[in-house]
């Protein structure tokens, strides 16, 4: 027969024993692999932990769950931490699991893997669907931390690389849970404002280095995909070199470094200097080789100016053409290249040397003057050569020997009159002097020279 003692109820005894469970045990760690796998309805899991000889309930809640990068099923090898406790309504036995990562390795590096894959599957990372970043932006994005050094960093390399380069801050938090929702805003941001009002030239987005944990932000999906989605390009520098994130698999291009993307979409401030002294020299080689083809042309044109009087004239009003050409073409290449220049100095005009600045401007307006000066000096020979041809020209012409004193004779039919045996008896001739002419018949022709008349 039993002793005489109170008895409990089932109930009684369910929470007494659940009281016992959790007061004697703290949070423990146990591994094994996942049998029945049910996700509810509610947002909560259930699920069996299993070995090869036994086996527990296990329940993980929807507030607990919702901070895994992963999500397990049957047959998973894990690791978790949990509560022993008794679930009183049945007087089952369990564990309310606080946090759960698969055994052998960590669940950031798994969920990593599987986003990769899966993206990478897509075709997100494809080289012909990636955008070409520029080497030379004048407007740059930055979307990371306004505190972090990854900012200090790019701002640094930018001042020192390309002072003209404006950079536009999109300030957002990097790690926590916050931060890939600010992330995807920003990059939405910048790509609304490029098409209204700001005309950004490329975005920067990442962060100075750290644990897999920290840099996590960079490896969410939704993240991934508004860099994918992003009309600008985009930058991608997460980490240190050695940090690999899905940002940089996403992006048009991956840098190594905040730096090294500050780096790459800009061009040193001594890169411009040469090619600032290379346009130079291809703006005087180009002149010179125009003089030439002029002096050329002109030499051409006065070795034909062999025709009297109305040729000549002709060929005069084509050089006067050709000298107006020539002057308009090399004021406007200088017209040109000085603005050229002009907008060059202003970009640079925040870090260049003044004083080397006023030299060379000095030197270029010189060299215009001169040149100037040269071309008009060489134009006036010309048309004093031409003048001297035209007054020579005109004192061999028939209108100084006629006012010598000599004549032109023409037959009746408008020859000339050479030879007096080219006419007869009765012929009519007519006479050409400096001042009119006369007519007259042929009386007589003597073919031999008297020269008493």
């Amino acid at each position: 027969m039993l002793p005489d003692q109170p008895a409990f109820s089932v109930s009684e005894l369910n929470h007494q024993a659940k009281m016992l469970l959790e007061s004697h045990f703290d949070f423990v760690r146990v591994e094994g692999e996942i049998g029945d796998f049910t996700a509810a309805s509610s947002g909560h899991w259930y699920f069996t932990l299993k070995d090869t000889s036994a086996q527990v309930r296990c329940a993980m809640f929807k507030g607990a769950n919702a901070k895994l990068k992963f999500r397990p099923g049957k047959g998973d090898s894990v690791r978790i931490r949990a509560r022993v406790s008794l679930y009183e309504n049945r007087g089952e036995f369990q564990l309310i699991v606080q946090h759960i990562e698969p055994a052998g390795e960590g669940a950031l590096q798994l969920a990593f893997e599987k986003l990769k894959t899966r993206l990478q599957a897509e075709g997100l990372f494809e080289r012909d669907r990636k955008q070409t970043v520029p080497d030379s932006a004048r407007s740059v994005g930055v979307i990371t931390s306004a505190s972090g050094a990854a900012l200090h960093d790019i701002l640094s390399v930018l001042e020192r690389r390309s002072p003209m380069t404006e950079v536009y801050l999109f300030p957002v938090p990097v790690q926590g849970v916050e931060a890939p929702a600010a992330i995807v805003t920003a990059i939405q941001q910048a790509n609304r404002i490029a098409k209204k009002t700001i005309s950004l030239d490329v975005l920067i987005v990442g962060r100075g280095g750290g644990s897999l944990e920290d840099l996590w932000a960079f490896n969410e999906e939704v993240v991934a995909r508004a860099i994918a989605a992003s009309a600008l390009p985009i930058v991608s520098a997460v980490g240190h070199e050695v940090d690999f994130s899905i940002a940089d698999f996403v992006a048009d291009q991956r840098a190594a470094t905040p730096s090294a993307a500050a780096e790459l979409v800009s061009l040193d401030q001594e890169e411009w200097f040469q090619r600032l002294d290379r346009m130079h020299l291809q703006l005087d080689q180009a002149l010179k080789r125009r003089i030439s083809q002029q002096r050329e042309r002109l030499d051409h044109l006065r070795a034909r100016l062999r025709h009297p009087g109305k040729q000549l004239a002709m060929q005069l009003d084509t050089i006067r053409t050709q000298e107006k050409n020539l002057k308009r073409l090399v004021q406007g290449r200088l017209d040109k290249n000085h603005l050229l220049l002009e907008g060059l100095t202003r970009q640079l005009k925040s870090h260049h040397p003044k004083a080397a600045l006023g030299r060379a401007r000095d030197t270029l307006l010189e060299g215009k003057r001169d040149l100037a000066e040269k071309i008009n000096r060489r134009l006036m020979s010309e048309r004093t050569d031409l003048q001297q041809a035209l007054r020579l020209l005109e004192s061999l012409g028939p209108e100084n020997t006629l006012a010598r004193g000599y004549a032109i004779v023409n037959t009746g039919d408008g020859a000339i009159l050479r030879e007096a045996g080219d006419v007869q008896m009765g012929d009519t001739l007519h006479v050409r002097l400096h001042r009119g002419s006369v007519e007259g018949t042929v009386t007589q022709v003597n073919e031999s020279i008297d020269s008493t008349g």
